[in-house]
């Protein structure tokens, strides 16, 4: 545990009542937009929000990147509706090609529109004014809203909820600023499905606070994970593993998960991990500190995550190799089918 995160932990008691006036306000506001106090717009179109009631990172843009592949698979024709981080684009609404440049467009809506070119990546916090945009101009057919769970100006007809096995035990409606939760755990009841991302062995052991937490809500409890299924050079051509040491390099809200998922991948840990904080902008010389130091560790790659690849383009050289994190489906809870079969009825008959 950082020091920082020991400081809050001892801090959490006191910061306790500010948390639970935070949740009161949110559950206020909620209430207010389904009341139709404030503007509300649900597309013409289906609509799917992707979100976690937790802030940091939970899986959102790998599921996103599935949602969208599946309704191309389909013949949809999907577009994505992005806040887009830190991006500082020339315009908003703004639509993201390839080729955009990563200051322009942000890390995630970049990364989706390369990984996923066939669906259209749109860019703006005012995700009404985006769908408006959408609408006259890309005729989707489809609307996937990234973190979308707490813009509630966007009506939708899917509300996935991610959650993560601390969301359902350790850090159980704590919310901000004493926990991570952005909202109280009323606000669950707006979801129409759970997506709790975690290990057999991590879900098997959630299984009792799932029946107690969630269970009541009467929604489907899915189990997915984030398995690495490859690796390409920056070029985008595929790479094989190897025994040899490399160095893990991430800007991601948890590294840790990406430390499992590429140990497990390569079969042993990486011989050292250097995180940086999520979103994070890397400059030449964060690149040279990565080289020292897997020189350092005799580590002849240094592994990174896509959603850093798109911010390396320039800086990168071919001893830099992009891990593939695919996500996998596995048990549920409420429901007949895993999450891939339940949403391929959901498409077909939306």
């Amino acid at each position: 545990m950082s020091t920082l995160a020991r400081l809050h932990a001892r801090l959490s008691p006191f910061l306790a009542p500010v948390g639970r006036l935070y949740a009161l306000a949110m559950h206020a506001r909620a209430e207010l937009y389904a009341r139709g106090a404030y503007p509300c717009l649900t597309p013409r179109v289906p609509t799917v929000s992707v979100g976690n009631v937790s802030l940091g990172g939970s899986g959102k843009t790998p599921l996103v990147g599935w949602l969208a592949e599946a309704a191309l698979a389909r013949g949809r024709r999907p577009v994505i509706l992005t806040r887009g981080y830190k991006a500082r684009p020339p315009h908003r609404p703004y639509l993201v090609t390839p080729g955009s440049p990563a200051e322009e467009a942000g890390d995630e809506p970049l990364l989706l529109a390369r990984a996923h070119p066939g669906a259209a990546v749109v860019v703006d916090p005012l995700r009404l004014r985006a769908a408006c945009f959408a609408l006259e101009t890309l005729s989707p057919d489809l609307f996937i809203l990234d973190d979308g769970f707490q813009h509630l100006s966007l009506g939708r007809h899917v509300d996935l909820v991610l959650l993560t096995p601390e969301d359902l035990g350790r850090d159980w409606n704590r919310v901000f600023p004493a926990g991570r939760w952005r909202e109280g755990r009323r606000a669950l009841a707006r979801a129409t499905a759970f997506l709790v991302k975690s290990s057999p062995e991590e879900f098997a052991a959630a299984r009792a606070r799932i029946e107690e937490r969630l269970g009541p809500l009467g929604r489907p409890v899915f189990r997915f994970d984030l398995r690495i299924s490859g690796l390409r050079t920056m070029a985008g051509e595929p790479s094989a593993a190897d025994d040899r040491p490399y160095l893990l390099a991430t800007g991601v809200a948890r590294p840790a998960g990406v430390a499992a998922a590429a140990s497990t991948f390569f079969g042993r840990p990486p011989a050292e991990v250097r995180a940086f904080p999520d979103h994070h902008r890397f400059s030449p010389a964060d690149v040279q500190a990565l080289r020292r130091a897997a020189d350092a560790r005799a580590a002849p790659r240094i592994v990174i995550t896509p959603k850093d690849a798109v911010k390396l383009d320039s800086l990168a050289d071919e001893r830099f190799l992009v891990l593939e994190p695919t996500p996998v489906f596995g048990e549920a809870m409420y429901a007949c089918a895993p999450f891939d079969r339940w949403w391929a009825d959901i498409l077909q008959t939306s």
